[in-house]
């Protein structure tokens, strides 16, 4: 095989394993490329386990490009979520990978250290030993353990095992999208946890919390409100939507997960994604930064 047909063959793993670390398609797309110009001026001799070294490569770049990006986040504007796509990058029919990439569990992954995130990524979603993962990020395999074990225990705090299935995470999601659209404060209380929160992006660009909702009653109202048809019309200019008659709105697969999506024509302009845990939305995630868009498909026309 050339050099071309080895790295091709690999390249769906190393933009799974980039995008991630990152939480972002695009920067996970120029991870791999960057890794592509190391892999094509690397003498074929030197390489034992092409797999191992392109792993080892993407991992270290990845690491380093989530520390740089550490100091833009703090200034972002607002909350800052994943980048979702309609289409995994490593289009996983797996369910374990699947769930690795679902999008509660990439907001959770934000709270890790860059380091932590890669270890936890490189064992939990592609099953690499540690003796290897100790290797790509240049600890001990006695410390790589112990970066592994803070940040399983730190997911768990965040993130329960007791999912909710898909199917059912879907018929909740259906009736969440309803009842807001039809401004049903009752309805949406009552698929609300207690403690439940609102995390918003904008990035600045569209009219959105900048701060978490806490509260079923916090959370519902607002997006109770957002219908009304006042306040919809601000919301919608804001997004650069003249008029209701151009939306479409459906459910539809982000991350592996079902989803709101809301579109102009083929265009998302907005998602919705719930975190459900034991039948009731534990955490609502509502995104608006057109920045972030791109990798998302629009619903189909109900």
């Amino acid at each position: 095989m050339t050099m071309t047909e080895v790295f091709e063959e690999h390249r769906s793993l190393l933009n799974g394993v980039a995008y991630r670390v990152l939480g972002s398609a695009n920067d996970a797309e120029d991870v791999v490329q960057e890794a592509w110009m190391r892999w094509s001026g690397e003498p074929r001799d030197e390489v034992d386990d092409p797999r191992a070294y392109l792993v080892t490569v993407v991992s270290r770049l990845a690491i380093d490009r989530l520390r740089r990006a550490g100091s833009r986040r703090e200034s972002y504007v607002g909350e800052w979520l994943p980048e979702p796509v309609s289409d995994l990058p490593d289009a996983a029919e797996q369910a374990e990978l699947a769930d690795s990439v679902e999008f509660a569990l990439m907001v959770v992954l934000e709270t890790l250290s860059p380091l932590e995130r890669a270890v936890f990524v490189l064992h939990e979603a592609f099953q690499l030993p540690y003796a290897q993962i100790a290797r790509v990020i240049d600890r001990s395999e006695s410390a790589t353990r112990q970066l592994a074990k803070r940040a399983r225990d730190h997911v768990r705090e965040r993130r329960p095992r007791f999912e909710t299935d898909r199917a059912e995470r879907r018929r909740i999601t259906e009736r969440f999208l309803r009842a807001c659209l039809e401004g049903d404060l009752d309805g949406l209380k009552e698929l609300l946890a207690d403690d439940a929160t609102l995390v918003s992006d904008s990035g600045g660009k569209a009219r959105a919390p900048l701060r978490v909702l806490h509260s079923a009653h916090k959370v519902g109202r607002f997006l109770a409100a957002v219908s009304e048809e006042r306040n919809a019309s601000r919301f919608l200019r804001s997004l650069g939507i003249s008029s209701m008659d151009d939306l479409v709105f459906g459910v539809t697969e982000v991350n592996g997960g079902p989803a709101a999506v809301v579109s102009v024509g083929d265009t998302p302009v907005l998602l919705l994604a719930l975190d459900v845990f034991e039948g009731r939305v534990r955490h609502v995630y509502l995104l608006v930064n057109p920045e972030k868009m791109s990798r998302l498909r629009a619903p189909d026309p109900s």
